[in-house]
């Protein structure tokens, strides 16, 4: 017990956390437990994860806003390898802090994971030349259940780290870079994304 200290409600916004683990380091490497279900409970967080997701992604690669409509996800993710700015939107309906955002930098150094729960929009971007994301959710993977938000909706202004560039009236990408030239890179489908005021919103009865 005592391997993890979560902080809740990180940026004053419910439902948002930051786990930390405990890093026990010798001569040898270190080790650490990366999930413990009772230090979780201990800290008010209950949920159940149903299924483990892995990616490998590239400098400049933004991925997001997603989330599930009907099916709504709650996220723990964290960096194995590289560095990213991970950043979650509350899309929930009533919510005093609708349409805010929090975003932090995870990294395979500082070894943060951040819990996003339910009726969030979650992304981010690659910071390394690589990164290894791993990240835990409540539900299954629904297709055609997966929405968006525009990564770059001025309402929201998300300041991405060491991104360039002006905003095209869209989602698009195009012309932006990060700060030493290499192109954002994002898949078709997230620079088709609406902003948050035409988005889906989670209703406070869900």
């Amino acid at each position: 017990m005592g391997q993890i200290k979560v902080k809740k409600n990180v940026g004053g916004i419910e439902g948002l956390c930051i786990i930390e683990p405990t890093v026990h380091g010798d001569s040898r490497g270190y080790f650490m437990e990366t999930y413990n279900k009772n230090d979780m409970a201990e800290a008010g967080l209950t949920m159940e994860f149903v299924q483990d997701n892995q990616s490998m992604s590239t400098k400049g690669v933004l991925r997001g806003l997603h989330f599930q409509k009907q099916y709504p996800q709650g996220k723990l993710v964290r960096v194995i390898k590289g560095s990213v700015y991970d950043v979650a939107v509350d899309l929930r309906e009533g919510s005093p802090t609708y349409g805010q955002y929090y975003g932090v930098e995870l990294t395979e150094e500082n070894k943060k994971q951040f819990y996003i729960s339910e009726g969030f929009a979650h992304g981010f971007l690659v910071l390394s030349d690589v990164a290894e994301f791993c990240y835990k959710v409540t539900d299954f993977w629904h297709p055609g259940d997966e929405s968006g938000l525009a990564w770059n909706d001025p309402e929201i202004n998300i300041q991405w780290p060491q991104l360039r560039g002006a905003y095209p009236g869209s989602a698009s990408a195009e012309g932006y870079t990060l700060e030493d030239g290499t192109p954002l890179n994002l898949s078709d489908k997230d620079q088709k994304w609406l902003g948050l005021k035409d988005t889906f919103h989670f209703s406070s009865e869900k």
